[in-house]
């Protein structure tokens, strides 16, 4: 057995650099929360919509929701649809999201630039993300963003059927947009435009 060694001899051996490295671990995390004690206490944190996040903060924030739509949205596969369920989610868009994410050829509302972090365009939404993500994020919303958990007031057909539109609208034109606008306009099954 010669030239094998016992797993902790290694240990053993360098026992002083491994309780000082957790001990600076530990130093660290107890600063880091203090830190975080003393801004959020005495309320040093800008909670103002008219501050953006520091950069690193909206990116590991952005990094996150990223992170956790993909872990909790699973890979359902959305049904097959129909124009008539394209066409009810883009009454859904019209009616409920195209005030803060616009739509091709439709600017977002005014007050939107009031909110941080602003909501994002939707046309490309289905080349960032899956139905079944999109789904998640429709269905859920987006903590400290402004975007409402639809599931409270929309059945899951009505939020597949939004999926539906979102992936037809990235698809669209503006000119194709406004026909639709206009013909659901016409029908009176849309509000007017804004």
């Amino acid at each position: 057995m010669t030239g094998l060694r016992h797993p902790l001899s290694w240990a053993r051996r360098h026992r002083r650099s491994i309780l000082i490295f957790a001990a600076g671990g530990a130093t660290l995390g107890v600063t880091l929360a203090a830190g975080g004690a003393i801004v959020s206490g005495f309320g040093l944190f800008p909670a103002d919509a008219f501050t953006p996040h520091n950069p690193i903060v909206a990116r590991i924030a952005h990094w996150t929701f990223v992170r956790s739509v993909r872990h909790h949205a699973g890979d359902e596969a959305p049904p097959r649809f129909t124009p008539e369920q394209v066409e009810a989610g883009f009454r859904q868009y019209e009616q409920d999201c195209v005030m803060c994410h616009g739509a091709p050829g439709v600017a977002r509302a005014p007050w939107v630039t009031g909110m941080n972090p602003g909501p994002p365009y939707l046309m490309g939404a289905a080349r960032r993300w899956t139905p079944a993500q999109m789904r998640w994020i429709v269905a859920n919303g987006a903590k400290m963003t402004g975007m409402p958990a639809w599931r409270v007031s929309r059945s899951d057909q009505q939020i597949w059927n939004l999926v539906g539109f979102l992936e037809a609208m990235s698809h669209m034109s503006a000119a194709d947009y406004a026909r639709m606008r206009a013909s659901a306009q016409a029908s009176g099954a849309a509000p007017k435009s804004r």
